[in-house]
């Protein structure tokens, strides 16, 4: 068991705005070996790379595409399985709220918490987030041009916080497609705040099998170099050990044995002079 003291939140958002850093880990909380596996797996990648990585999955999918799809264990016992990958793997977490009552009892376990996507304009979750005094991580909805996430940003400064991520996970292109608009990396990081690339969700096919989302992995690293390139200072990365078989995600999920050469390459352009300036 790990004795690693992991950051308060000032020294995680700071550390963020410093040096890359990644986060990482299944779509959804299957069960407490898959997260205590992936968790060390991807505190394992980091080590070896002495890279900033935030362990990530999800108590709750509460957007699903059908009502048969699997949506986790559900918050009390995501959270304790949450804090036990905390603790044993010394890695910071984050998960997603959905509701603003969620905020506080999250806020008990995760280091960030997480907007999804389709809830990034929802005043009163955005509120409740930021009230906690945690770092918020706030996807950027399908539906918004980049530059109306400065709208998200001053609901959090309203708020009282400004430890504020932004996140950029493609646009909606057509029916059951996205596309990413790398100008979006830029226009966010005006704002001044950290900006995150999801490479993973960038290449879903939202709905694309029917009753559940498709996906294009193969394009995950071409899409996760580009946007580190762009000057995205973190990266999101859905991971897991056979993503065939997720039960969330899986189509467009990584290997989580592909995992360190990906995060090599990733690193190599970080270290360029330009790379996040």
């Amino acid at each position: 068991m790990t004795t690693t003291r992991l950051p308060t939140p000032d020294e995680l958002y700071a550390g963020s705005r410093e040096a890359p850093f990644v986060i990482a880990g299944p779509c959804v909380l299957e069960s407490r070996s898959l997260v205590l596996e992936a968790s060390a797996a991807v505190a394992e990648a980091a080590a070896r790379l002495g890279l900033r990585v935030i362990f990530k999955s999800s108590f709750d999918k509460a957007n699903r595409t059908s009502v048969k799809s699997y949506r986790g264990p559900g918050m009390k016992q995501g959270l304790e399985w949450l804090a036990e990958a905390r603790e044993t793997s010394g890695l910071p977490v984050i998960t997603d709220i959905h509701l603003p009552e969620q905020a506080a009892p999250v806020a008990e376990v995760a280091d960030v918490l997480q907007i999804p996507a389709f809830l990034c304009r929802q005043t009163d979750l955005l509120v409740a987030a930021a009230a906690t005094g945690k770092v918020v991580n706030v996807k950027k909805g399908q539906f918004l041009a980049p530059w109306d996430m400065r709208n998200a940003v001053g609901k959090l400064r309203e708020a009282g916080t400004e430890r504020i991520w932004l996140t950029e996970r493609g646009a909606s292109f057509g029916y059951n497609n996205l596309v990413v608009d790398f100008r979006s990396i830029p226009i966010m990081k005006a704002f001044g705040h950290p900006v995150v690339f999801d490479a993973t969700h960038s290449v879903q096919l939202p709905g694309g099998q029917g009753q559940c989302s498709g996906g294009q992995r193969e394009h995950v690293p071409t899409l996760a170099r580009a946007a580190v390139a762009a000057g995205a200072g973190g990266v999101f990365l859905e991971v897991h050990p056979n993503p065939d078989k997720a039960l969330c995600d899986g189509p467009n999920s990584w290997p989580l044995d592909k995992l360190l050469p990906l995060l090599t390459d990733l690193l190599a352009i970080w270290r360029l002079p330009s790379a996040i300036s």
